[in-house]
């Protein structure tokens, strides 16, 4: 079977990573469908699409619903399955609640694993396949006010490291992704979660936060950079089981190695590392402040 008969669904397409892969992959010579949640979200794919000189054919996916799932999957048998769907799930541990730490999983975690478990049979029938999941340089570390994404990240590792030795004799890959900081409106969701927090113990810290998510916008990576890894995966004979993407991803991998294991979680990461850069009180007093 060419390359071009091949299908690869991507979901959360709408933008950063998740659009740039669905318009890499076309490009590449494989059937690309973006999975989104709305029709206007469908049409803004489309539009870049076509303003890439790509096809990228949209279908209606919310990664949590079973139903949704279901149907998408047993429609398209893809050979290539990218889970990129995320939301920020950003919060101190103490103000999340049930509700909102449920969104984060069902959406990083179950939502992803529903999807391949129902894209495994119709891989296996075909002869192999892709399974290509977005983590992140969080899913190796974790660090302060986003522990809930963390989690998801932290267990998707996890599941796809298991899954990978489950399906290998089956022809088909298991590949994670762990970028660092690329531009997405993931980011902008983030910042927003603040204004949601304004009776939090924490709010100081949350402001801090937001601050540095504007400040760094400017600076993060062009999602491409990952979609043409994602794509050049698609098509490997026999593709890595993890890369890191972005010099922000390779510089937080390498700090968080030489860092004794009792700081990794309240001095990791870019903005951790300066000393009390958007830290709380009594985590600044903690860090010495």
């Amino acid at each position: 079977m060419g390359a071009v008969e091949r299908t690869v669904l991507t979901t959360g397409a709408n933008s950063g990573i998740g659009l740039a892969t669905a318009i890499e992959v076309a490009r590449r010579g494989f059937v690309s469908v973006a999975g989104v949640r709305s029709p206007a979200k469908a049409r803004s794919v489309t539009r870049a699409a076509k303003a890439a000189g790509v096809k990228v054919r949209t279908v209606m996916l919310d990664v949590t619903d079973a139903g949704d799932c279901k149907r998408v999957m047993t429609d398209l048998k893809p050979y290539g399955l990218v889970n990129n769907a995320g939301v920020p799930a950003s919060g101190a541990i103490e103000d999340v609640g049930d509700d909102e730490a449920r969104v984060a999983m069902e959406t990083m975690v179950l939502g992803p694993m529903r999807l391949a478990r129902l894209a495994i049979p119709h891989m296996r029938d075909q002869g192999g396949g892709r399974i290509v999941n977005i983590s992140s340089i969080y899913g190796l570390m974790t660090t302060p006010l986003t522990g809930w994404y963390q989690a998801s990240k932290h267990a998707l590792e996890a599941l796809s490291d298991a899954l990978r030795v489950e399906i290998a004799a089956d022809g088909i890959a298991v590949v994670l992704i762990e970028p660092g900081a690329f531009r997405s409106n993931i980011w902008e969701t983030a910042g927003n979660d603040v204004q949601r927090r304004l009776d939090s113990e924490y709010f100081a810290a949350y402001r801090r936060l937001e601050e540095g998510i504007r400040v760094s916008q400017r600076l993060m990576g062009d999602p491409i950079e990952v979609a043409r890894l994602i794509a050049s995966v698609m098509s490997a004979k026999s593709p890595k089981s993890r890369y890191l993407v972005g010099y922000d991803a390779r510089a937080i991998d390498i700090y968080a190695k030489l860092l004794p294991t009792g700081w990794r979680g309240s001095r990791s990461g870019s903005d951790a590392a300066v000393k009390g850069r958007w830290c709380h009180g009594r985590w600044c007093r903690t860090l010495g402040s």
